[in-house]
């Protein structure tokens, strides 16, 4: 097996500029997943605000839905643009993956114009038919977003697992043959890769939506705009936090599974060790993972069920098939202790309100929530990081280099140069426009008539802070 990969290994041509490829792809993906994210998770928020408003009367809810609206159409127009420039960079930067397997990954890409569509289609109607349609057919409108934001976020990322668990078709005499789309699509890894991402998306939009909150509460704001504001986002991400501990339990099933030798870089296994342990920090040096905390046989037990079982070390692959451990392994715990401490924030709010009915007295709960939001964005770059570095140097594993699928012509650098300009002014842009819409203030609501709630029961909805609506 050893002299097998060897030999891929001297196969194909050395590249032009891999190094200014490999970053203006992770930069202009790193740029666009944090904007994706809210454009998963902001339309799941403002619907609902707006229906709390419905149901209620109350217009502090749909004065939140409309604000955040505004916002919303905002960072749909910013992702339109990063996502558009990243489609361009798949072929221009990676020729030798998009020309050979197109066909085989081509499936997800057309289903997520689909859904693109679809999303512009509807945000368009939600944004200006908002006082044009009836209430409860305007909230409609926002469904299909939701829908079609979340089915674009699965599609991508299915391509992207597709990378790690490639399926889907044959080569024979080094051609692709049989391509399976479906197949191709449906890979092992798209399970637990797709819902990991989502959920990520998720508490990103609502840990960063509510860190905004939590900025004015520290400066004094504590009315019940605010105080909504900060409370429903930050308790729907935080309600995730433990789900996405579950996943992420899964996912390393996975890998153990699947790809052993990411797991090894990510713990910084050597060697293939039955009864693996845990282990927490440490830096890779020397062949070894030195000054972790080592937590006796739970890597075993975590992986495979089994505390004694064996766990394949980084020894399985010749050091040239091997990723960079320390970049993959710190920032695998970087992401995990993000994770961890966000499940934290959540209990501290959830002991509060469950003894008091009240956002804790603490001012280092608003800092920290204050903090939770850009952090939690940390933790996705971290994950992506985890995903991406882990498996090189394939760009498709155990199938395709990624030295062997970059585009060997020069200039790169140069396209680097121009990208980082671009995203530098798109940064400033959006930093501006969000800025000005801040300083707007809250947009004004219309009271909501009894009449335009739907039949039913008549009922009272307890408020934020405990008070009756």
């Amino acid at each position: 097996m050893r002299d097998l990969l060897a030999g891929v290994l001297a196969q194909g041509a050395t590249p032009g500029d891999l190094a200014a490829a490999r970053t203006q792809m992770a930069f202009s993906l790193g740029w666009h997943i944090i904007i994706a994210c809210f454009g998963v998770g902001m339309p799941a928020l403002t619907v609902f605000m707006e229906w709390r408003a419905l149901r209620t009367g109350d217009v502090a809810y749909e004065s939140l839905a409309r604000t955040w609206a505004r916002a919303m159409g905002v960072l749909f127009a910013v992702g339109a643009v990063s996502g558009t420039i990243l489609s361009f960079e798949m072929g221009l930067l990676w020729p030798g993956l998009m020309g050979r397997f197109g066909d085989v990954i081509g499936l997800p890409f057309t289903l997520e114009g689909f859904a693109f569509f679809i999303e512009a289609i509807f945000l368009g109607i939600y944004l200006y038919a908002w006082d044009r349609l009836r209430p409860w057919v305007h909230v409609l409108t926002g469904l299909p977003i939701i829908i079609a934001g979340v089915a674009s976020a699965f599609f991508v990322v299915t391509a992207n697992a597709w990378m790690n668990q490639p399926r889907g078709f044959d080569i024979s005499n080094g051609e692709v043959t049989g391509v399976r789309p479906w197949e191709a699509m449906f890979n092992p890894a798209t399970p637990p890769q797709t819902v990991h991402m989502i959920i990520a998306a998720l508490m990103v939009a609502g840990f960063g939506t509510a860190a905004v909150y939590a900025v004015a509460l520290l400066r004094g704001k504590r009315d019940r705009h605010h105080r909504l504001g900060f409370l429903v986002p930050f308790t729907a991400a935080a309600a995730l936090a433990p789900v996405q501990v579950v996943v992420g339990d899964w996912a390393a099933h996975f890998l153990a599974e699947f790809q052993p030798l990411k797991l090894a870089a990510i713990e910084g296994l050597p060697r293939t060790t039955a009864g693996a342990p845990l282990s927490l920090g440490g830096v890779y040096a020397d062949g070894e993972l030195r000054h972790a905390l080592e937590i006796p046989n739970a890597l075993s037990l975590l992986a495979h069920w089994d505390p004694d079982a064996v766990v394949l070390g980084l020894d399985q692959a010749p050091a040239e098939l091997q990723p960079p451990v320390n970049v993959v392994h710190l920032s695998f715990q970087l992401m995990v202790g993000i994770g961890f401490a966000l499940v934290a924030l959540g209990m501290w709010l959830a002991l509060a309100w469950w003894r008091h009915r009240d956002l804790p007295h603490s001012r280092w709960f608003l800092r920290a929530a204050a903090v939770a939001g850009p952090a939690a964005a940390l933790a996705v770059e971290a994950g992506w990081v985890v995903t991406e570095v882990g498996r090189q140097p394939w760009v498709v594993y155990n199938v395709l280099l990624t030295r062997d699928a970059v585009n060997p012509q020069p200039g790169l650098l140069a396209g680097l140069l121009i990208v980082l300009t671009v995203y530098a002014a798109l940064t400033v842009a959006t930093i501006y426009v969000l800025r000005r819409l801040a300083r707007l203030g809250p947009v004004p609501a219309r009271a909501v008539a009894p009449q335009e709630s739907p039949p039913g029961p008549a009922h009272t909805d307890a408020d934020a802070d405990g008070t009756r609506s």
